[in-house]
């Protein structure tokens, strides 16, 4: 246990464990403070184990989580109030003690001159410089001060984000833009479920994001950890101030691993699996290559998430597997739904259902998953059908295939941008929020009540190009988005049923129906998925070519 003394009252250390609540007791600590976020590694304890036995040890225990580059006002409002208010001496830890170092430095910012504080910090080995000037505006964020401005900042370099720049950026080659991501890959989300189906190579399905930003555009390899729309600024990790005129919201969504009790554990080892990792999608082929017989359970959890047809891919790719294997009936399979439908949209009901009569896939509706025991072989599940109590079921498993609860991003659920559930609030149709006018958003973060697909991305980056051109040029916006997304459900090895439809369930075919009748399973439609959308994602999509997605003009509403 490495504990280090910032102050007589306060110590910071990295990571702890209950084994190591002893150890603190024994050297004088009364409180502990834990700025660590519960899932943030494997083999990390939950604050609930910790503050359990340090509550039996009699030491006040405290969470004030904190994501990694990301310390919020907000946050520091919160530590420096706990540190008031806790018994002394208190120690703080997150997963190396720099985020609490950091709290603690800014918690201090009018209390102490700031070479004191920062003489303190590196005597305990955590270098504040990188928010010296934060500390010098009273440990709040100086957005009066911009660090850079850009005429268009665009936070997320996904398949919206770069899209978007190359759209833009065929209008106005001399734009100024932005884009700001802290990841070195871009993936192509849509190729996991063939991955997890044994069709594609995981590499196939990334790139460096340094190659794919469109040329011209400035690349900002940082986390947004706040924004300030009323000063027309976001805040980067190291207190950055970045200014913009106009933004573009896209970052994606959260995937909530840790809220299911016990998942985060467990991923990726004891039979349990996701096709929405790029690193367990491989785990997914390994577990259903190798299995010949027991209990393979999916699940789905509430809406909304990103492509609500992929729980149901790797289930079909699966059973398509099983039976060419001949093991088929030797496998007990299961779809466990949050949700009351098989999907959606109910013309590609029939067809669907169809190919869960073929697998023999027994449909568990008001199902959703809460809690998993991996090395146990066990899942628990909240039942919630209408005008009934919720019950919680038990349901043992070999392996299991788990789409993970999905939400904003936390920088966008507590910022201004967003509505009550926490996704940016936009006008459906031309993407503009519906409060800041020089905010536009796209992609699975905003509230437009549309699938979250690549391939709605892909009808939206335009339609968001053309309007922000329209702004700058005083006029008023004039494309508009209609709903668009695509799912290709791959119900078995060669076929798929391509649902295309837009806000309200409306078939929005892209082929004549002689050709790809979406609502029946398609040999063409496979090809189109295997061999055509990868490349027309990387070598369209991304670079500003609007291949089928032409902008519709806006209509009078």
């Amino acid at each position: 246990m490495d504990i280090r003394k910032i102050s007589g009252q306060f110590f910071v250390a990295p990571q702890i464990s209950e084994a190591d609540l002893a150890a603190v007791k024994a050297q004088g600590i009364q409180s502990i403070i834990c700025n660590r976020p519960d899932g943030e590694g494997a083999d990390q304890p939950t604050f609930e184990e910790l503050a359990r036995t340090a509550g039996m040890l009699g030491l006040d225990m405290r969470y004030i989580p904190v994501s990694g580059g990301m310390v919020l006002d907000a946050d520091v409002y919160n530590f420096a109030a706990e540190l008031d208010a806790l018994r002394k001496p208190v120690l703080a830890y997150c997963r190396t003690g720099t985020r609490s170092a950091t709290l603690w430095s800014l918690a201090q910012a009018t209390n102490m001159p700031l070479a004191d504080i920062l003489s303190a910090t590196k005597a305990a080995g955590y270098d504040m410089n990188g928010v010296v000037r934060r500390i010098a505006n009273g440990g709040t964020t100086p957005v009066g001060q911009a660090d850079a401005s850009y005429e268009v900042v665009i936070v997320g370099a996904g398949a919206s984000g770069i899209a978007v720049a190359a759209s833009l950026k065929a209008r106005k080659p001399d734009l100024k833009i932005a884009v700001i991501d802290p990841a070195d890959a871009h993936y192509y989300q849509p190729g996991w479920t063939m991955v997890g189906g044994g069709i594609f190579e995981a590499e196939d399905t990334v790139r460096t994001m340094g190659s794919l930003i469109p040329k011209g555009v400035h690349w900002l390899k940082a986390a947004v950890a706040a924004c300030e729309p009323e000063k027309d600024a976001l805040i980067l990790d190291g207190c950055r101030v970045v200014k913009y005129k106009r933004l573009v919201v896209c970052p994606g969504l959260k995937l909530d691993w840790v809220g299911v009790e016990g998942l985060v554990e467990t991923l990726g080892r004891n039979g349990v699996t996701s096709n929405y990792r790029y690193d367990l999608a491989p785990y997914t082929w390994e577990l259903v290559s190798g299995m010949k017989s027991g209990r393979a359970i999916f699940t789905q959890p509430p809406m909304p998430i990103k492509c609500a047809g992929a729980p149901q891919k790797a289930i079909y790719l699966s059973a398509d597997h099983w039976t060419r294997q001949g093991v088929i009936n030797d496998i007990d399979i299961g779809f466990h739904n949050a949700g009351g439908v098989l999907f959606g949209v109910k013309d590609y009901v029939p067809a669907l259902q169809s190919y869960v009569d073929k697998y023999q896939i027994g449909l568990n509706f008001f199902n959703n998953l809460v809690a998993i025991d991996g090395p146990g072989k066990k899942a628990w599940f909240d039942v919630a059908k209408p005008d009934a109590p919720v019950e919680r079921v038990q349901v043992d498993f070999d392996m299991i295939h788990v789409t993970p609860p999905q939400c904003a991003p936390d920088f966008i659920a507590v910022s201004p941008l967003a509505d009550a559930a926490g996704w940016v609030d936009v006008d459906q149709a031309t993407l503009r929020h519906k409060t800041f006018e020089n905010i536009w958003s796209l992609g699975d973060v905003m509230n437009a009540p549309n699938a979250k697909t690549a391939a709605a991305a892909r009808k939206q980056a335009p339609v968001v190009a053309d309007n922000i051109v329209a702004d700058i040029n005083g006029r008023a916006p004039v494309s508009q988005y209609d709903g668009y997304g695509s799912c290709p459900l791959t119900v078995e090895r060669g076929k798929i049923v391509l649902a295309e439809f837009g806000y309200g369930g409306t078939l929005q075919p892209s082929f004549p129906n002689w050709l790809i009748d979406g609502t029946k399973p398609s040999r063409l439609a496979w090809l189109l998925k295997e061999k055509i959308l990868p490349p027309v994602y990387w070598k369209a999509m991304l670079k500003g070519r609007e291949w089928l997605a032409e902008p519709e003009k806006l209509t009078a509403r």
